[in-house]
């Protein structure tokens, strides 16, 4: 773990939530603003107000007191994003148990994996999974109930919720328990998502999750009554942090966003002040404001696109550190009073104190595209193993596309000899559990090794460059980063909504490409082709052509080796959770270089 380079923050982490523990924070939260709203959905369908949630959440409590949940317990949850995730989620802190989620599409012997290795005493489940925790609860000795979310009846070997909630354990004190858990007990278990092996369990403290919340306290201004949309998966750390606990801690309005193909929907209800998203939704918002833009009168279009070509000009020379000239500038400012500010109110980004993006490199072109319009949007570095903290692009301060930014407050950087990203700080994990060997192979003298290579500018930014086992290193010895190559491909235009790049050991680069399913369609649909479904387009001759221009394009802009020599269209989409991507749309690398085999030699074969 030598380092070659260092950076350390130069600002320390202030001590701006009075709480020690989240469970405490909750209880704050709920006492002093009892009639704000805490979590509601689309058109206050459903509301409940912090102190009505403080309540329930007691009630519940007790109820899994009585099933036998105890301090030091593991308690499972799989919903969607519903109200009774963070009702549940509440209760078992409150208990001193240690919550922890699952993805909904994990399948039963991912569920028996990742149960079994948690040892959960209990679960606490939305009726839609009974079927696969009763499949594999004979092999889970540990687990001694199942407790459903449901309108009906339990199935048969289940309890439901209401039911617990409605019989209480009489002698458990809500006030007394939560008081007796301390900042070193575990909060939560993040299970990664297993790109390369059987999911970790990430242990995280109360005092981990307080240590971060402080510095995103630092970074951003949250209004008194923010809101924020909770949509991303529970189990993912993204969503976790910011969305249910932070909003705990601070006192924040939570939107809940049912079906995660639907956030779009949701931001001109909810305006709301802090949103994270992964690459590709920012991709689809860019892409859905072009054609909107595009098929505007023959004039309003074109000068809608004479706005945007100047406020990105202004962008790039803000970028390269150059003087914008007046009238540039006063260009740009009259497009923004006639065009762009009406365009961030359409799509409810108009109040934002934050806006990020993560989890994933996201192509220039679109973090410019959205500055140009006025809605900053700020990279951001972290991991399950940091609560998602590490670095940041400031939101008040200089945002450098195509970096991170600098260490978030509290937070030390420093590259390794071969370039991997080094973390220290409050923030990072307690360790792997049952994994010590895993632990102290990744933790050593409290730094963190993230498995990510990185350099670190002039001004201390930090640039991702990719995975440390993820590299391409081909025939030849050279090595690149796929991920960057794939970002190239992906916003070369509308056809692209997926890429794989392929060359490790192998004489050249190749690529499977998936369709965008909404690009491509309408793409079709300009160019006289009828059946306009994913699968009829992937064999389609004039689409191929098209593809192949997409990929010269993002050809030109990498070097020779990086290059793409041939690809194949897979025929099909490739869903979140699916065989290909993980929930939160990463690349499952090893299995598609499985389930593709045939296709891939193929490539190198012809």
């Amino acid at each position: 773990m030598e380092s070659s380079t260092v950076d350390r923050a130069d600002t320390p982490l202030e001590e701006e939530v009075e709480a020690k523990t989240v469970i405490e924070a909750f209880h704050r939260t709920a006492a002093e603003h009892p009639s704000r709203t805490a979590i509601r959905t689309k058109g206050d369908a459903f509301s409940i107000p912090w102190g009505a949630l403080r309540q329930r959440v007691d009630k519940v409590a007790a109820g899994l007191h009585k099933l036998g949940l105890r301090k030091g317990d593991t308690l499972a949850l799989m919903f969607p994003n519903q109200f009774e995730f963070h009702l549940a989620d509440l209760a078992g802190m409150t208990i001193g148990a240690t919550p922890f989620s699952l993805y909904v599409t994990a399948s039963p012997d991912q569920i028996k994996y990742v149960v079994g290795d948690a040892g959960a005493k209990v679960a606490v489940i939305d009726e839609q999974f009974a079927d696969r925790f009763l499949k594999i609860k004979e092999d889970l000795p540990d687990l001694e109930h199942i407790v459903v979310v449901t309108d009906g009846e339990p199935p048969e070997g289940t309890i439901s919720l209401a039911a617990v909630e409605e019989d209480p354990d009489p002698e458990f004190d809500a006030e007394a328990s939560a008081a007796a858990v301390k900042p070193s007990d575990l909060l939560t278990l993040i299970y990664t998502s297993g790109t390369t092996g059987p999911p970790k369990g990430v242990e995280l403290t109360h005092d981990n999750l307080i240590k971060s919340i402080e510095g995103f306290k630092q970074l951003i201004d949250f209004p008194p009554e923010g809101r924020v949309i909770s949509w991303l998966p529970n189990a993912h750390v993204a969503e976790r942090n910011a969305h249910h606990y932070i909003p705990v801690v601070l006192g924040l309005e939570i939107t809940i966003c049912d079906d995660p193909r639907k956030i779009i929907e949701f931001l001109p209800e909810v305006n709301p002040n802090w949103f994270f998203a992964v690459p590709r939704i920012w991709e689809k918002l860019k892409a859905g404001l072009e054609a909107k833009l595009g098929s505007a009168p023959e004039e309003q279009a074109e000068q809608a696109k004479q706005a945007l070509e100047a406020a990105i000009e202004k962008v790039r020379l803000e970028q390269a550190g150059e003087d914008v000239p007046d009238e540039l500038a006063r260009a740009v400012q009259q497009a923004d009073e006639n065009l762009f500010v009406h365009l961030r109110k359409a799509l409810g980004l108009d109040q934002l104190e934050a806006c990020n993006v993560g989890a994933a490199p996201t192509p220039p072109e679109v973090l410019e595209f959205f500055h140009a319009i006025g809605v900053p949007i700020a990279e951001l570095w972290g991991m399950s193993e940091t609560c998602g903290y590490g670095t940041t692009n400031p939101p008040r301060g200089r945002i450098k596309i195509g970096t991170v930014g600098p260490p978030a407050p509290g937070c030390e950087i420093k590259l390794g000899e071969d370039g991997e990203v080094l973390v220290k700080g409050p923030f990072v994990m307690k360790g792997y559990r049952n994994q010590p060997d895993k632990t102290k192979e990744t933790l050593k003298d409290g730094w963190l090794a993230t498995g990510d290579v990185g350099e670190i500018d002039e001004d201390g930014y930090l640039k991702i460059v990719d995975r440390k086992k993820e590299l391409i290193i081909n025939a030849a010895g050279k090595n690149m980063s796929p991920a960057n190559i794939e970002s190239e491909l992906k916003s070369a235009g509308p056809l692209i909504g997926q890429a794989a790049v392929i060359g490790d050991r192998r004489p050249y680069n190749v690529a499977l490409l998936v369709l965008d399913a909404d690009g491509a369609p309408g793409w079709a649909s300009k160019n006289g082709i009828d059946d306009s479904s994913l699968a009829s387009l992937a064999t389609n001759d004039k689409v191929r052509e098209a593809v192949q221009a997409e990929v010269d394009k993002a050809n030109d802009a990498l070097s020779r080796v990086e290059q793409i020599k041939k690809f194949h269209i897979v025929e099909g989409d490739w869903e979140p959770g699916g065989d290909e991507l993980t929930p939160t749309m990463k690349l499952k690398r090893k299995p598609i270089l499985e389930k593709y085999e045939k296709e891939i030699e193929a490539l190198y074969g012809e």
